[in-house]
């Protein structure tokens, strides 16, 4: 009976080993992946090009090689100008950003050497179309280089009752108003290529 006792009582201790041996070999679970709190990417800046002549109300990032109390972003006012330090009230409407570069250069020559100056537009808003009638986001749209009446009309949206054969495009050149028709089932199935014209700005798309 002792005999027997003893056996089981060993038998009891070999579990528990056995149990806390595997409690001890158990994986442990990875901890938690961090939430990733860098800051989004910016995305990227749509390509201005080097012909692209600055207007009102565009932004534009003023860079001097060397002089980073120089180095600015600034909204173009309603009179054309930008203010920058040292140099006050620049103008800027009316220049391509190479153009605008080399004028603050020259102003720049008064107070430091050699300066090297980049501009940037990084926001278009003075060149601007419009979009009218039977879609979702009606109202003004900045034009972006090179954007045709497809491409404004697939921003823009449509509403449930607008006529897509019927859609057309009021320019204004030298003081004459003409209407250019659009049909758009044929544009998105690629017939009659030639109505997606580049738009100009102060364009107007209708979509009755």
């Amino acid at each position: 009976m002792k005999k027997w006792m003893k056996l089981m009582s060993l038998a009891v201790l070999g579990l528990a080993a056995a149990g806390a041996w595997a409690q001890d070999q158990a994986p442990v679970d990875d901890p938690p992946a961090k939430a990733d709190k860098s800051p989004d990417k910016p995305a990227a800046a749509t390509a201005v090009p080097s012909d692209y002549v600055i207007g009102a109300d565009d932004t534009i990032r003023v860079s001097v090689w060397k002089e980073p109390d120089m180095n600015v972003t600034l909204p173009v006012r309603p009179d054309g100008k930008i203010s920058m330090p040292l140099l006050d009230d620049v103008q800027a409407a009316g220049m391509t950003p190479m153009e605008l570069a080399a004028s603050i250069k020259e102003k720049l020559k008064k107070y430091i050497s050699d300066p090297r100056v980049t501009v940037v537009v990084t926001a278009m808003n003075s060149q601007r179309i419009y979009v009218l009638g039977e879609v979702t986001h009606t109202g003004a749209m900045p034009l972006l280089p090179h954007m045709t009446v497809l491409q404004a009309l697939s921003s823009a949206g449509f509403t449930q009752f607008a006529n897509l054969k019927s859609i057309y495009l009021l320019r204004t050149e030298n003081g004459q108003q003409t209407k250019i028709r659009f049909n758009y089932k044929d544009a998105v199935k690629g017939r009659d290529p030639q109505q997606n014209i580049v738009l100009k700005p102060g364009d107007t798309i209708v979509v009755p």
